[in-house]
């Protein structure tokens, strides 16, 4: 049985509701993460912050570690795997500030 199309609308603004409640709170947890970390005291453009998070996901997603030398094996998403390398904040400065 097919669904009306004014009960699809319903389901897709309750899932657009859901969406910005879920970004909304993943951004509040990122934000909370780098005030802790300093970089609300540090004067840098958005752009190249912005570039600056991307590299740091794209580590975090297993992609190229060249910022830290580090092999990803697998999945590559070890929480600690990090911090045995270097401590946290270390790569703050990175690329955004030479």
């Amino acid at each position: 049985m097919k669904k009306p199309s004014s009960k699809i609308r319903e389901e897709i603004a309750r899932l657009q509701d859901q969406l910005r409640q879920a970004e909304t709170r993943e951004a509040e947890r990122i934000g909370r993460i780098a005030l802790k970390a300093g970089l609300g005291e540090i004067q840098i453009d958005e752009a190249e912050l912005q570039a600056a998070f991307e590299e740091i996901a794209k580590r975090f997603r297993g992609g190229k570690g060249a910022a830290t030398g580090r092999k990803t094996a697998g999945e590559g998403r070890s929480v600690s795997e990090p911090s045995a390398t270097q401590s946290p904040g270390t790569d703050a400065g990175g690329p955004g500030e030479a």
